[in-house]
């Protein structure tokens, strides 16, 4: 068995900091933005598609491929729903190679008939907007903007592509609040809570 923790996170949370921890501590490669674009390039597309943020976006199709193993007109274009049917394809293939972490792009969604954890992070929204005053240099005016912007678009991106809820807690087998136990402490719990129902090793 493979073990697959797929996080979700609310912006300014440190979500992604936790999964680097996890996969630090379990010695498990974490995909997020930059290795989850590589493992496209691995299979065939062009690694800028996955290099942004998740939202719902327009590509031609002539820059899809890395390899130009298709043949197209120029000017035609692909719609969302089969650049989601791609990076299903890109994550499927990761979580069959091994054991991963995944960050984001409705990773949970998509492996969903494996025995994966999904983990929600959370923090208070305080919380969030200090944490990106003091890591961005930002005002607390511009810091909850770009919050609630970034909240907005991955709400909109997860909720389009999986029926479901983001950040509902019915979705995941854990939701937790990372501001309570830090970086590191929220980590190892959730290490401890995986273990304990058998889907860590």
């Amino acid at each position: 068995m493979n073990t697959i923790i797929n996080i979700g996170r609310s912006f300014g949370s440190g979500g992604g900091y936790v999964g680097q921890a996890i996969g630090k501590k379990l010695g498990i490669p974490v995909y997020d933005n930059e290795l989850i674009s590589k493992a496209a390039e691995e299979n065939g597309y062009s690694a800028s598609l996955f290099a942004g943020e998740e939202k719902r976006s327009l590509f031609s199709v002539s820059s899809f491929f890395a390899s130009g193993r298709l043949s197209v007109m120029d000017g035609s274009y692909v719609n969302d729903n089969v650049m989601f049917k791609i990076q299903s394809e890109v994550i499927r293939s990761i979580a069959e190679k091994g054991d991963a972490i995944i960050i984001g792009r409705c990773a949970d969604y998509i492996l969903r008939d494996l025995n994966c954890l999904d983990v929600f992070v959370c923090a208070p929204m305080e919380f969030r907007i200090k944490r990106l005053m003091e890591n961005e240099g930002l005002s607390a005016d511009d810091a909850e903007d770009l919050m609630r912007r970034k909240d907005r678009t991955r709400e909109t991106y997860y909720n389009y592509y999986t029926f479901g809820a983001w950040g509902k807690a019915d979705n995941y087998d854990l939701c937790i609040d990372s501001s309570i136990l830090g970086i590191d402490g929220t980590a190892d719990f959730i290490i401890d809570f995986g273990r304990r129902c058998g889907k860590v090793k």
